[in-house]
């Protein structure tokens, strides 16, 4: 059911609701009136093109539809109705101002037919003028003021071409400074391909280097946690320096030279007779020197300790 924007002819009179659809319509909770007119719209509708009213089922949501389009079609219907009749009455004015026009020529001898033709063509040409210029009259100064309308018309048009012509400019400088730098993207990317494979095989190699560097690092560890282990069983502490432990070896080596010549005479007893009494007094002798120089070591070894502290 579409929109008529032309004439649409009276209901017919066979389109009364009976009493029977009224009390259906009601008792379904349609609105019997809505109902009355959507079904004589229908029927103006499809009498102009001449066909039937195909059946279908009255609901509240099809009834509510059918009766905004139809209040919608008869409101554009009216309102073109109205367009219509006023350019019929213009029709009908300007005919008959054309008529008292061409009567006035005919009184005054310049009708067409008795004007030369180069006058016609003339006339013609500035009729053509006047409909492109979009005035009603061939007054100079209608034609004046629309030449001043269309000049301003122009100088617009020409700004902006003017704008439009330098936007064009600047998109097309900045294409080619896109361009440009597409270029040397590409050609940075090209670079960046054939750097790969070397940085590849670099990248390879310091992994290489890195696995043994770990391994490496795990020996070291493992070496340190045995050394560490090592001097605390000797009990070597953070106090015992290299200075400290050269002092101790010096105080050792003079000590040696000071029981040198001690262990010679102990030696030079081993070649006594084997006099048992004789040997147990010496061999206490020299189990006493002995004593007292192991108890002179640790002395200065404590004393050598006690000033590193």
């Amino acid at each position: 059911m579409s929109e008529n924007l032309g004439g649409s002819g009276p209901p017919s009179p066979s389109l009364s609701v009976s009493s029977s659809e009224h009390s259906k319509s009601s008792g379904t909770g349609f609105d019997a009136n809505r109902i009355a007119e959507v079904k004589a719209w229908l029927v103006s509708q499809f009498d102009v093109a001449g066909k039937d009213v195909p059946d279908f089922e009255y609901t509240s949501r099809s009834i509510a539809h059918l009766h905004n389009v139809a209040t919608l079609s008869q409101a554009k219907t009216q309102a073109a109705t109205i367009v219509a009749n006023d350019f019929r009455q213009k029709a009908v004015e300007y005919r008959s101002q054309a008529a008292r026009i061409r009567e006035i020529l005919e009184h005054v001898g310049l009708v067409q037919e008795s004007l030369p033709p180069n006058v016609v063509s003339s006339s013609q040409v500035v009729a053509n003028v006047a409909n492109l210029l979009n005035i009603r009259d061939t007054e100079l100064s209608s034609f004046f003021v629309a030449m001043a309308d269309l000049s301003l018309r122009k100088t617009a048009v020409e700004e902006k071409r003017a704008k439009v012509q330098q936007e064009s400019k600047e998109l097309l400088d900045y294409t080619r400074k896109a361009i440009a730098r597409l270029t040397y993207l590409k050609r940075t990317l090209s670079q960046l391909e054939d750097d790969i494979p070397p940085c590849e095989a670099q990248m390879e190699h310091w992994k290489t280097n890195l696995a043994i560097m770990e391994s490496k690092e795990r020996q070291y560890l493992q070496q340190y946690s045995n050394y560490k282990a090592m001097l605390n069983r000797v009990g070597y502490s953070p106090e015992i320096s290299h200075g400290v432990l050269v002092e101790m070896a010096e105080h050792r080596k003079d000590l040696e030279k000071e029981t040198k010549p001690i262990l010679d005479t102990l030696r030079s007893y081993q070649d006594l007779p084997p006099d048992k009494a004789l040997a147990a007094l010496a061999i206490e002798d020299k189990k006493r020197q002995y004593a007292a120089a192991e108890k002179y070591l640790e002395d200065v070894l404590q004393s050598a300790l006690a000033s590193s502290e």
